[in-house]
């Protein structure tokens, strides 16, 4: 089987995308799969990349992939190519050729990579790839729409009050104006408040304000990453994660996995069936951060930012409270494929909020992710070979939809 692995992107997360894929290509299964880099620079440009790279991170504990960028190798998609014409690069003499794929595995963390962008790209082309589909990708990105979806479906969110760019740039940070314009929130929630861009990961732009002066700078710096900030209360919380799996709530089951043996670790995962497309709800982990909260220098540039606990250290009912709201908001979203729920636990109360949902969650061999579905019992390998056969079964479902009348 042809896999392609799309990584890098025109987001804030460039580089753990870069770190993900290389982890995933470490563990993608040599017998199995044939592999294809595809690179995507920071400016947007696709590029086909040399394939010694997969034999370079493989045989190197510390090497990373790269992103070559030779502009005689870049990547067009076609338009209802499918999996033998969809997808082309330059060669000799730039003249574009064909490459098979029999799937892209999608390795884009945030912004044109988990917003729908490119599912509805590949979904134009007729080119299977793994995760959630354009328009669960679309909303899951979007924290203000998760939690509509969320609240509609009777599950715990926070409290917030959403601000649009066009109404704080009218205030032209007038203190007075400002002050006003955020006096909800203020009233409401009382300080620390959290201020995070709604459509960012990987905590970007994402900062505590222990008064409105430090409000104020927090606005400024999320704006810089979203046209739409959210204010919510700033609890005392522990932070609780969950990998799902599977294929949403309206998934057929006359799968082509439908009769396949039972995933290993099943009996630790909350599952209704041993179809590899239902979903499930793995073994809860706990993030302990050392910073004030779980920011982007804690997941990614400080080695002692947090301490993962896994599993978190909960009573057995709440841990199955926890896959059960899990299971729950990933289905009302639409999820397919994988998804990380984030969850916030009061420390004094015990009370349960949804966060949010990451639908293309770090993915190293250290990320939560793996780690949770590992103390399940489903390791690294068979959770990249689930992930994968699952993106097909939902290309096949789709493909089996009528588009016209004749």
């Amino acid at each position: 089987m042809n896999i392609a692995v799309i990584y890098g992107g025109r987001s804030g997360e460039h580089e753990v995308s870069i770190v993900s894929a290389t982890s995933i290509v470490r563990h993608l299964d040599k017998e199995k799969y044939q592999l294809t880099l595809i690179g995507i620079s920071k400016e947007g440009r696709w590029f086909y990349q040399d394939h010694t790279q997969i034999d370079n991170v493989r045989s190197q504990e510390d090497a990373l992939l790269e992103i070559q960028q030779d502009g005689h190798r870049e990547v067009m998609i076609v338009p209802g190519g499918g999996c033998t014409h969809g997808l082309r690069a330059a060669g000799a003499g730039n003249i574009f050729v064909n490459v098979r794929i029999d799937l892209a595995f999608i390795v884009l963390h945030g912004t044109y990579g988990e917003d729908g962008t490119i599912q509805g790209l590949l979904d134009m082309a007729a080119i299977p790839y793994t995760g959630c589909g354009c328009l669960s990708s679309a909303v899951s990105m979007d924290k203000e729409m998760t939690k509509a979806v969320w609240r509609n479906a009777g599950l715990p969110v926070l409290p917030h009050q959403c601000l649009h760019c066009g109404d704080v740039l009218a205030t032209d940070w007038n203190q007075e104006k400002l002050k006003a314009l955020v006096a909800p929130a203020e009233q409401d929630f009382g300080y620390p408040l959290f201020v995070k861009p709604c459509s960012a990961g990987s905590s970007v732009g994402a900062t505590k304000a222990q008064d409105f002066q430090q409000l104020a700078e927090a606005l400024k710096e999320a704006f810089q990453w979203d046209y739409k900030v959210l204010i919510e209360p700033g609890l005392n919380p522990r932070e609780i994660e969950c990998s799902v799996t599977g294929n949403g709530a309206n998934f057929s089951p006359n799968s082509t996995a439908q009769n396949q043996s039972p995933l290993p670790g099943r009996d630790a995962s909350r599952t209704e069936e041993t179809n590899v497309n239902q979903v499930r709800a793995y073994l809860p982990g706990e993030i302990v951060p050392t910073h004030q909260f779980y920011d982007y220098d804690a997941k990614y540039t400080d080695p002692n930012g947090a301490r993962l606990m896994i599993p978190a250290d909960l009573s057995q009912q709440q841990r199955e409270e926890i896959r059960s709201i899990a299971v729950r908001a990933y289905k009302a979203l639409d999820c397919t494929g994988l998804s990380r729920v984030d969850f916030f636990m009061e420390k004094d109360t015990g009370r349960l909020y949804l966060n949010e949902i990451n639908t293309m969650p770090g993915f190293t061999s250290i990320s939560m992710f793996p780690k949770m579905c590992q103390a399940a019992g489903l390791e690294y390998s068979p959770l990249l070979d689930l992930i994968i056969q699952q993106g097909l079964d939902r290309f096949q479902q789709r493909s089996a939809l009528q588009t016209s009348r004749r």
